[in-house]
């Protein structure tokens, strides 16, 4: 293997975080701008405003760039090491990450549509939403650690039991907010 294998392996690893820092934030600022086109005016034009700008900056200065620079550095990664491609978890892996452009992709299209002030989505909605790059990114991890077709399926079960989780979780928080709308 190359000598230069391990800063390409690093440099992927930065642009997988930083990509799902994006991922992560993008829905938070969704559920905002859709919060605050239920506000009267002017604060509902003035947040308006800047949830579009704040989204606009993630989306295209770091969300973006972080996922053509992971994609292009694991391609790069697998040319140098195309044995990785005959393993069993790594077929499942990419199938996570195939998932992940999906979701990257899907997250596109809200933001397109709430820059044109489109709301098609209600907070809630968008509070279970975020939690998709979670998901992904507990499978991916645990499939690239474990390195092990077989102990996905006891992955699998952690993920649903994640969800289920995260669920309670949102719901939790729902009656809190409806308890105290500052929360």
């Amino acid at each position: 293997m190359t000598d230069y294998f391990g800063y390409i392996k690093s440099l992927h690893l930065i642009f997988v975080i930083t990509w799902f820092a994006g991922l992560f934030y993008v829905p938070r600022l969704f559920i905002n701008h859709i919060e605050a086109s239920e506000k009267p005016s002017p604060e509902k034009e003035i947040l308006t405003k800047a949830f579009k700008l704040m989204t606009k900056r993630l989306w295209y200065i770091i969300t973006w760039p972080s996922a053509i620079l992971c994609v292009l550095f694991a391609v790069w990664l697998l040319v140098l090491n195309p044995s990785f491609l005959q393993q069993p978890w790594m077929h499942i892996k990419l199938a996570f990450v195939g998932l992940l452009i999906a979701y990257h992709l899907k997250n596109h299209q809200i933001f397109k549509q709430l820059q044109r002030d489109e709301i098609k989505y209600t907070a809630n909605f968008m509070r279970i939403w975020n939690e998709g790059a979670t998901i992904i990114l507990f499978a991916v991890v645990f499939l690239v650690i474990l390195k092990s077709t077989i102990n996905w399926v006891f992955g699998v079960v952690g993920i649903i039991a994640l969800g289920i989780l995260l669920m309670m979780g949102i719901r939790l928080y729902k009656r809190i907010r409806e308890k105290n709308p500052e929360a």
